[in-house]
């Protein structure tokens, strides 16, 4: 073996595959390994993931909302409507056998590009992002074992306990310079246990913390949920052995003042989202980032995907300017180098592997969806379930409610399947995960939420029913499997609108690519199933609309009562507060759809981005160095003018009417008129003040000044003013001597 390229050794970082297991005995003893904590761990690993501790079971959460689960509705259907011809019954699959035509297995061959899909062979363009970062010399990718990479012998046990007996490149790399505090960027596939790279070298410097004063020295944020867990799951199995290192998990869809009271006893260690993690900062009390000393952002390309980009930049605000901050992804994007940026000192890019490189153990497969054949998608899923891939395959969807309904149709099917997206409470996500992970169901329906990072246990294949947006994407996905050195299969559903992206997986793959053909006879059974069970998923899903409205109108009735019993509680209560505006909020959102819109018109280049970056943050420093009064105008204006957008363009019109200076600067001079008046007064001065006109002769003050401008006030209160002198000279002037006006010169001389 040569000692350059890295091969994987078992056992890795995964738990053992259960085809390799013959009997349920060997699952119990492994689950055994886990409770007794190392005991005995030269003989069996642990699992560094456990999603069953997290939350309440789902069975306890419908108790307690009054709902039932889909899996009921389901199986409660099934019972009420049995018929041989509903689901796949034993009679007909003896027909089938006996048909020589659909028992014709699914072929494979090599995959044959037609002539729109060829592609020139031209070179890419993804050295780029090399351009910002310095190789870093003396940087080695190869270990013997992690005693070479000097760390604690508590790290050592837990990895020698968790099966854990060669670093990986990514690894052995990146422990080094994380124990030196260094700045780090590194990318490599995935399942290169990324999460390892950064968790041991933090534990580490952890060892070494001033104990006597407890903090949050350590914050690590990531784009999911299931992502959170699964990081604070590995990190707990990694300190199994230092027992006073804490950790503490942050996200949404769990109690808020369990996770409050968690943060204000100043765990070592902050795994979290970054929504949550503001909310936190700045409704908690005693609950800051003074004493950081490391920032860690997992899948960071990801995290910006998915809109965190101001959550980002407030924590890093919040953040101590000297720590250590490190940024781990599968992949780097465009967005990612502005956030190097933004975030790391002299960093050191560490690239295990190239961004796109696929492992040796994939086959990737596509499925040709013809345009005649895109309503029949669904028959030639379950088609290719039934016989081709029948157990730990993950489905990934486009959108939360395809996910949903293939879920139900599995089900009337079958198929023992879950489903993870969106829609699901928290507690439901975790447990789809830990039953798939237990392998007590074969399927996994998801959406994009399974496609970063989670390192799920001996998946065979995954199935792209949705084809992805972009190469990036379909990365990510066909990630979760063929991990650690097994083999994995990667299938795509691809149809004739999707064919850049068949051009760009062409292009990864190679000559390796396959196509996948699904017998014709197979499809057409299931078609004709899926619409005898059309009227039982119309029921169930009006079923679960029925059961929302009632629990809606439960929770609104719960709310009001609360409201009446607890009112002066509760509006005692400080207001929470968010870093943006809800006004902001709109505008940022209304951008984002001008944004889209015109992405679909018009493509901006990387660099007219750039550019337009720069300019806005250059109208912001110079903004922020205005005066205080020019800078109030400035603000005054921009919020007329939103009002006037706001209104229709009504007010901008009625200004069009009325010519003159702004409204700004009229309320300045009347505001220093009254501020003179008062001075003036105070001084024991006469100040005149106008008379108000008769009101049968002259309309009111208050019309007459709403329609006049401000030039035409001016006039005639200078036209007042001159009738008024003229009347007190003409007064003056009937008897006695005229006043001179003349001045003596000379007190104007020299003296």
């Amino acid at each position: 073996m040569v000692d350059s390229d890295f091969a994987f050794e078992p056992p890795s970082d995964e738990e053992y595959d259960y085809e390799d297991l013959n009997s349920d005995e060997e699952k119990d003893d492994e689950n055994s390994d886990v409770e007794e904590k190392g005991k005995n761990h030269n003989k069996k690993t642990q699992s560094p993931w456990d999603f069953s501790s997290y939350t309440e079971s789902v069975a306890e959460e419908h108790a307690r909302r009054s709902t039932t689960s889909i899996d009921d509705k389901i199986s409660k259907f099934i019972q009420q409507q049995r018929n041989p011809s509903d689901s796949i019954p034993e009679e007909e699959e003896e027909m089938d056998e006996d048909d020589p035509t659909d028992s014709e297995p699914d072929r494979q061959e090599d995959f044959k590009p037609e002539e729109e899909d060829e592609i020139p062979t031209t070179a890419s363009g993804g050295g780029d992002n090399k351009q910002f970062f310095a190789k870093a010399d003396g940087v080695s990718f190869h270990a013997n074992s992690f005693m070479d990479l000097h760390l604690s012998r508590p790290l050592l046990r837990a990895c020698e306990a968790l099966g854990y007996n060669k670093p990986t490149p990514i690894q052995a790399a990146c422990i080094p310079l994380a124990l030196t505090g260094r700045d780090i960027c590194g990318s490599a596939i995935t399942g290169s246990g990324k999460t390892a790279a950064f968790a041991l070298p933090t534990l580490e410097r952890l060892l070494f913390r001033p104990k006597h004063r407890p903090a949050i020295r350590v914050l690590i944020l990531t784009p999911t949920r299931e992502l959170a867990v699964q990081i604070h799951s590995m990190i707990g199995k990694l300190a199994q052995f230092i027992p006073d290192i804490r950790c503490c998990l942050v996200l949404g869809g769990l109690s808020t003042k369990a996770q409050e009271a968690a943060l204000r006893s100043l765990p070592d260690i902050v795994v979290a989202t970054p929504g949550r993690m503001i909310d936190h900062l700045r409704n908690s009390m005693s609950v800051d980032l003074d004493d950081l000393a490391v920032l860690i952002l997992d899948e960071a390309d990801r995290l910006l995907e998915l809109g965190f980009d101001a959550e980002i930049r407030e924590l890093v605000r919040v953040c101590p300017k000297r720590r250590q901050t490190m940024l781990f992804s599968a992949t780097m994007t465009e967005q990612v180098d502005e956030l190097i940026k933004l975030l790391l000192n002299k960093p050191l890019r560490l690239s295990a592997d190239p961004t796109t490189k696929r492992p040796a153990t994939l086959t990737e497969e596509v499925v040709r969806i013809r345009r005649m054949r895109e309503g029949n998608q669904e028959a030639v899923l379950l088609a290719l379930c039934s016989k081709t891939f029948t157990s730990k395959v993950i489905i990934f969807s486009g959108t939360k409610q395809a996910a949903h309904r293939l879920k139900i149709l599995f089900g009337l099917a079958g198929f023992k399947a879950a489903e993870l997206h969106g829609n699901l409470t928290q507690a439901q996500r975790l447990d789809a995960l830990e039953l798939f992970r237990r392998q007590e169901v074969d399927f996994l329906i998801a959406t994009n939420v399974a496609a970063r990072g989670l390192d799920i246990i001996g998946v065979k294949t995954v199935i792209n029913y949705e084809c992805p947006r972009d190469l990036t994407s379909y990365v990510h996905r066909v990630g979760r499997t063929a991990r650690a050195g097994r083999e994995g299969y990667a299938v795509t559903f691809v149809t004739d609108n999707d064919r850049s992206l068949l051009k760009a997986i062409v292009k990864r793959a190679g000559s390796k690519l396959k196509s996948r053909i699904v017998a014709e006879q197979s499809i057409n059974k299931w078609c004709e199933m899926i619409e005898k069970m059309e009227d039982q998923v119309a029921s169930i899903l009006r079923e679960e609309r029925e059961e929302m409205a009632l629990r809606k109108a439960e929770m609104e009735a719960d709310k009001a009562e609360n409201l009446i019993t607890h009112r002066d509680e509760i509006f005692s209560r400080p207001k929470r507060t968010w870093f943006v505006t809800e006004k902001e909020k709109k505008l940022v959102a209304n951008a984002g759809k001008e944004k889209e819109k015109g992405s679909k018109k018009k493509v901006m280049s990387a660099e007219e981005a750039e550019e337009r970056k720069q300019k806005a943050k250059k109208k912001r420093d110079y903004e922020k160095n205005l005066p205080r009064k020019k800078r109030r105008k400035l603000e005054a204006s921009r919020e007329m003018l939103e009002d006037e957008a706001e209104n229709g363009g009504n007010a901008r019109n009625n200004n069009k009417e009325k010519p003159g200076i702004s409204l700004v600067d009229l309320a300045y001079r009347r505001a220093k008129a009254a501020k003179g008046a008062k001075k003036a007064a105070d001084n024991g001065k006469v100040v005149r003040t106008n008379k108000k006109p008769n009101n049968k002769s002259k309309p009111s003050s208050s019309s007459t000044h709403l329609n006049k401008s401000r030039p035409e006030e001016m006039k005639e209160l200078f036209q007042s003013e001159m009738s008024e002198k003229k009347q007190k000279r003409s007064a003056h002037g009937g008897g006695g001597k005229k006043s001179s006006s003349f001045k003596s010169k000379s007190r104007y001389k020299r003296r």
